[in-house]
């Protein structure tokens, strides 16, 4: 295969691929947290339409002719990808992003190799435009996705299917799933010591039984007050695991007191005052709380971005990316 027909090949490839990044940055504008950051993403998605249009004219310069259906192709993929993944956490989205941005960055290094083979150098300097712009958008997603690991807030936000697949249903199956953990350790400890535990098994599945009723029952009662139900129960069996999980879901909700909140006497503070505390705060936990209680109960747009910028800066630091 001549060089010519590499070069055709890879930049075809290379709009059918820059047509969906254009339709997944567009799917994304209603996942952001912040009014930056759906500028951000909507400059993307522009930039994403600019740069197919340099690539079909490349490709035109090569003596390729454009796909017709390629553009619709596009559409279709990030459709179905938007579909599809709401049936799994953020992050499994958030991965699938990342990968489809290395799979760009990778096919214009390749690209920009065969054009310097070639001796295209307009299409040399558009690769290198590329491999820029693919490289910005692979460090970006790796900070949100670090963002995530942390524990938020992320630059994105779940869809509320998302929530479901990666939070709430976590949230609910935890005191099933730490029992089932402490019957299996249970069980093993009998198998290595060989010992006759048949009435210490009896009881802990008894117990099992007990809380994860109990957790059943408040959460029927309703949500704030089930979960706070649960942390307490919870707390009065002596389980931390499960009591930590409630609370976590509370927070997660932004349903905790302004008492609970790292800041002290947060909801006296000026937008001014909260900005400046929240700078001060390092632990992502407390970064977390702070802006779903926000987000929940005051919402300043400007306190939020704050919040989720110093977030950023750890996630940052998590990953190695200078700020």
């Amino acid at each position: 295969m001549t060089h010519n027909n590499k070069l055709i090949n890879q930049l075809r490839a290379l709009v059918l691929l820059t047509q969906t990044e254009e339709q997944v940055a567009r799917t994304r504008i209603s996942q952001a947290r912040t009014d930056a950051v759906r500028k951000e993403l909507t400059q993307n998605a522009d930039n994403a339409a600019k740069r197919s249009l340099e690539i079909t004219e490349a490709l035109r310069s090569v003596g390729g002719v454009p796909d017709v259906v390629t553009p619709a192709i596009g559409r279709l993929s990030a459709t179905l990808k938007a579909t599809f993944e709401q049936a799994a956490p953020l992050e499994e989205a958030l991965l699938t992003d990342l990968q489809l941005e290395h799979q760009l960055h990778d096919r214009a290094t390749y690209l920009k190799v065969l054009a310097e083979q070639a001796e295209e150098t307009k299409v040399r300097r558009l690769a290198e435009k590329l491999i820029v712009a693919h490289e910005a958008t692979v460090e970006w997603l790796t900070v949100v996705l670090a963002e995530e690991a942390l524990g938020g807030p992320a630059a994105l936000v779940a869809t509320p299917v998302q929530k479901v697949a990666g939070g709430v249903a976590r949230a609910v199956n935890a005191p099933v799933r730490f029992w089932a953990n402490t019957v299996n350790n249970t069980v093993d400890t009998v198998k290595q010591a060989g010992e006759q535990t048949s009435e210490r098994f009896t009881a802990v599945t008894e117990r099992a039984s007990a809380l994860t009723d109990a957790v059943r029952e408040t959460l029927a009662a309703g949500r704030g007050a089930s979960l706070k139900r649960a942390e307490q129960v919870a707390d009065r069996e002596g389980n931390k695991d499960v009591a930590k999980t409630a609370k976590a879901a509370r927070e997660e909700l932004g349903d905790v007191t302004a008492d609970e909140l790292p800041i002290k006497k947060y909801d006296d503070l000026t937008v001014a005052d909260a900005i400046k505390a929240i700078k001060g705060l390092k632990e992502p936990k407390d970064l977390h709380v702070v802006i779903h209680y926000e987000e929940a109960n005051k919402n300043r747009s400007s306190v939020v971005s704050a919040t989720q910028t110093q977030l950023a800066d750890l996630a940052k630091e998590a990953v190695g990316v200078s700020s």
